[in-house]
């Protein structure tokens, strides 16, 4: 039997659930720019568009590395300015202009795509003003949920598809991680997939990590960058539906 080709479909649309588990939502711009950024020109540049968000805060890195020549090994450290990180109000919104790109997170609670994709595209544009990127090497969308496990329930309950243990070794399955990459090549996305158990305070919950990427430049900076956008969520939303039991999403209907 032939595997169901897989289709975007922008008009089927997903259902909303009051309590969805996610825990951050991101979209993740790659562009260089192609004028210097430093923190004193970029903080002034966007603080017209930073009026609902505390001062921006410095963010630096740091690069180790190992040379080896005729004397030995060597280890050189570099650290530089990275870019600028700024909080909205609320602590909802973070916002990191950096210097190879644009970061936009909302943390939890989860509201909604259309406010969530007007701000980053909003930040988005701002950045893309100052920096001039001639083209957006890579888009990504990611969101990641956060499940709490109930006393006596297992990763069975809440995944479709949970890790399976074999008739031959009756154990119990504590913890696990399981990461699975699928390619998309007739849009050009890529998804990638993390299940996994995380423990803390005596509890545990299953994390569905679903992070949605270009494989190929998606647009220009001014492109129809709204359209990949919606389509990348669409590809998440399928996703966490179809690797979701219903029992689960029951619980998030509540």
């Amino acid at each position: 039997m032939d595997r169901m080709e897989f289709r975007i479909d922008l008009a089927k649309t997903f259902e909303t659930l009051p309590k969805a588990p996610i825990v951050e939502a991101v979209i993740h711009w790659r562009a260089r720019p192609t004028v210097s950024l430093n923190s004193s020109s970029l903080r002034q540049k966007l603080q017209d568009h930073l009026t609902e968000y505390a001062e921006p805060q410095e963010q630096h890195e740091f690069q180790i590395g190992t040379e080896l020549n005729a004397d030995g090994a060597t280890t050189q450290q570099k650290h530089g300015w990275h870019g600028l990180r700024a909080v909205s109000n609320d602590g909802q919104f973070i916002a990191q202009f950096t210097r190879n790109g644009f970061v936009f997170s909302r943390l939890k609670p989860y509201e909604d795509w259309e406010r969530f994709e007007a701000e980053a595209l909003r930040l988005w544009n701002a950045f893309a003003e100052v920096a001039q990127p001639t083209e957006i090497d890579r888009l990504g969308v990611r969101f990641i949920n956060v499940m709490e496990l109930e006393p006596g329930e297992t990763p069975g309950d809440i995944l479709s598809l949970p890790p399976q243990v074999p008739d031959s070794l009756p154990l119990q399955v504590s913890e696990f991680m399981h990461q699975t990459q699928f390619d998309i090549p007739q849009y050009g996305y890529q998804l990638n997939v993390i299940q996994t158990v995380q423990r803390s305070d005596g509890k545990a919950s299953v994390i569905l990590d679903l992070d949605v990427s270009t494989t190929i430049a998606p647009a220009a900076p001014d492109g129809n960058l709204s359209t990949r956008l919606r389509e990348m969520q669409w590809i998440k939303n399928k996703a966490f539906f179809s690797l979701v039991s219903q029992s689960a999403i029951a619980r998030f209907q509540e």
